[in-house]
């Protein structure tokens, strides 16, 4: 990259986000009924760095635990409960004691699971957040069946956070007509419910539209620094910061795909902090938002835990010097890759295409030059009938997509690739 080009990208990163002067983000003052501050009675060695929920004494980790992508023994449904318990003891004991769940993790095993190992736990100890399966409702008794459901299977009275899942323009305009948000609204006020918003896949303007539709405690959206311009991030963080909303943050690896970049990329960021990952800086970055209220990662191995728990403890905001390495840095890492974030609502496949997989190898052959190996992988796949030969340009995924990826034409780039 010479000079010229490093300065543009730096210039650019620069316009990132108002990093310049760090500061907790103000809000009015809410009053919820029934809204506590929570710290794991469990404390031991550092802990992760939290964040204040607008002037109300609550203060919740920098950090949760996502729990869409924990550790299995095979299948997606078959949770090693062993390993994710250890997981999320390690956890506790760090103050990161914000559990994220939904209805469709892990085939409607993720909330059982957090149930049974969470109420091992005394609730004032830890924060809970579940979601409403939107795209999964067909009247309103639904509705009320789901979460009467939910609360059964976490073991709970209540949930701390709770969540439209995963709102995009159709299903903002079912949930109206089945008036979703009434429903919680009143379980809010009953007190099952204390913080209310919804998770978001879609473009700015309709969560603009959203946004400003309703009264929401919170929002969750994708964001990481990819897709700060990929995926409008920018603009959808602003329109929450503009309305006094506080955001919570999914992806900000990218569903891993930021934890692994190009060697030259990791060597830059390395030989500024010789120590920290490249997924570190992912996260430093997220976290340098002022209007950020926590961003959530899947940790499916312990060592995963122990790494942000590392980087959290205690957190520190990207200093001006290190946006100008991160511009340097990933500048050099701009790959033609799949912005698959590994979420799996486009499976099951008609044609039994594993559609997160394929990307997955993709993108690291994409990432390394290593043909070879993609070569090798995608065979494999080939050969069970799930690689990128057997997608039939059906489009059943295109609809479920919440990334818009058009994924028939990038199976038939994938399947060119390997000859």
């Amino acid at each position: 990259m010479d000079r010229r080009d490093f300065i543009k990208k730096a210039a650019t990163l620069a316009l990132l986000a108002p990093l310049a002067k760090f500061e907790a983000f103000a809000a009015p003052a809410t009053t919820v009924p029934g809204l506590v501050d929570k710290q794991s009675s469990l404390r031991e060695g550092p802990q992760v760095a939290r964040r204040p929920y607008k002037d109300t004494g609550l203060t919740v980790p920098l950090m949760g635990m996502g729990m869409m992508r924990l550790p299995t023994r095979g299948g997606k449904a078959d949770i090693d409960y062993e390993a994710t318990e250890k997981i999320i003891a390690r956890a506790m004991r760090a103050g990161m004691n914000y559990f994220d769940t939904a209805w469709f993790y892990h085939d409607g095993q993720s909330e059982i699971c957090a149930g049974k190992i969470l109420s091992k736990y005394p609730r004032d100890s830890y924060y809970l957040a579940s979601k409403m399966p939107c795209r999964a409702l067909r009247t309103e008794a639904d509705v009320e069946r789901i979460f009467n459901e939910q609360l059964r299977k976490c073991k709970v009275e209540y949930f701390d956070f709770y969540l439209m899942h995963a709102l995009n323009a159709r299903l903002w305009k079912r949930s109206q007509e089945l008036h979703v948000y009434e429903f919680l609204k009143k379980q809010q006020a009953a007190g099952k419910i204390r913080l209310l918003g919804f998770s978001f896949h879609d473009s700015y303007e309709v969560l603009r539209e959203i946004a400003n539709a309703k009264e929401w405690d919170f929002c969750q959206i994708q964001l990481n620094y990819l897709d700060w311009k990929a995926y409008h991030s920018k603009e959808q963080y602003e329109i929450l910061t503009r309305r006094g909303i506080p955001a919570i943050i999914m992806e900000p690896l990218k569903g891993g795909r930021l934890a692994s970049i190009r060697p030259e990329a990791e060597a830059i960021l390395r030989k500024e902090r010789p120590n920290d990952t490249p997924a570190s800086w992912a996260f430093r970055f997220v976290g340098s938002l002022p209007n950020v209220l926590l961003m959530l990662s899947g940790m499916t191995k312990i060592e995963h835990m122990e790494e942000n728990i590392k980087t959290l403890s205690p957190f520190e905001p990207l200093t001006e010097k290190e946006r100008l390495v991160m511009a340097e840095a990933f500048g050099k890492d701009a790959v033609d890759t799949v912005p698959c974030t590994a979420c799996e609502y486009c499976l099951p496949c008609p044609a039994s295409v594993g559609i997160p997989t394929v990307f997955r190898i993709y993108n690291r052959y994409k990432s390394t030059g290593d043909k070879a190996l993609f070569q090798k992988e995608m065979s494999e796949l080939d050969n069970g009938q799930h690689g990128a030969k057997s997608c039939i340009a059906c489009g059943a995924c295109l609809k479920k997509c919440p990334q818009k990826i058009q994924i028939p034409t990038w199976m038939a780039t994938i399947a060119r690739e390997q000859k």
